[in-house]
């Protein structure tokens, strides 16, 4: 197969050489494909090209590609979403810890990202291995974690009156719909098992988790600003540093990730395919 992995950092991350995905591949690359991720948390594949439609029938061997309930799609293609930040501008989408769509009931499994522009420098994305972040925990607070369920929503970061009316009126690069989904909650474990690997994550982030469910708020908050200072160690994370053709696989299920936003003077232009999940348990 040719395939190579080559880590690109203690913690998590891989870069993936020998492969196309632009073309067919037989069952033995997805396989080999499918173990390093497994195995890195995130992968990525330098010089892809990958127009919109090839990008979604990659996507598909791992999943059914999901429409996104707020963030809208491209015409056509409405399992993609066009990540733009024009020059001039600051970066809004993404620019905190987060695990991609946490507030749904079935969070997405698998994220896609193909960078189609990218700035000369900065763009770069961090990510952060949740599996070492619970390992890293004590073993007293290991226990006491376990058994809780966290409130995860969208509505601190989707919400109009947080983020402004301006991308549902259509008037950014980037475009929202308002639904029920932005005001929805969605309960799951604060520790998850991996479906596939069954190994255990720390599951909460700064942008959609809301409260822990049982303590008191001021309980909840000082344990959740705990655990969001803790899961972003530099321990725990690897930096992506982006080039036009790269794209991205990353497992929601036990990474979280970061679009760090320090190239105002360029543009950004991401495409984006999350694939559907499964409740964490």
């Amino acid at each position: 197969m040719g395939i190579s992995v080559v880590p690109l950092a203690g913690a998590l991350g891989a870069e993936v050489r020998g492969v196309d995905v632009s073309r067919p591949q037989g069952d033995a690359t997805f396989a080999a494909l499918y173990r390093a991720f497994l195995d890195h948390g995130v992968v990525y594949l330098r010089d892809q090209p990958l127009p919109r439609e090839a990008q979604l029938a990659f996507a598909r061997h791992f999943g059914t590609p999901e429409v996104h309930p707020i963030v809208d799609g491209m015409a056509g293609n409405p399992e993609v979403i066009r990540i733009a930040k024009p020059p001039g501008e600051r970066a809004f989408f993404g620019t905190a810890w987060h695990t991609d769509n946490s507030f749904l009931p079935k969070p997405s499994s698998i994220t896609f990202l193909y960078a189609d522009a990218v700035p000369p420098v900065g763009g770069d994305t961090l990510f952060a291995s949740m599996e070492r972040a619970w390992a890293a925990l004590s073993e007293p607070m290991r226990r006491f974690l376990a058994p809780l369920r966290a409130v995860h929503s969208a509505s601190s970061a989707y919400d109009p009156g947080v983020t402004g009316d301006a991308k549902y009126r259509g008037e950014t690069a980037i475009t929202y719909t308002l639904s029920d989904a932005v005001y929805a909650k969605a309960e799951h474990p604060v520790m998850r098992t991996h479906p596939e690997t069954g190994r255990p994550s720390l599951y909460v982030n700064a942008t959609f988790t809301q409260f822990v469910v049982g303590l008191a708020r001021a309980e909840s908050d000082a344990l959740l600003a705990m655990l969001y200072d803790h899961a972003a160690r530099p321990d725990f994370t690897c930096r992506l540093r982006w080039e036009p053709g790269t794209l991205a696989m990353w497992d929601n299920r036990c990474v979280q990730h970061y679009a760090v936003d320090d190239y105002e003077r360029f543009e950004r232009v991401m495409y984006r395919v999350t694939i559907e999940g499964e409740a964490p348990a």
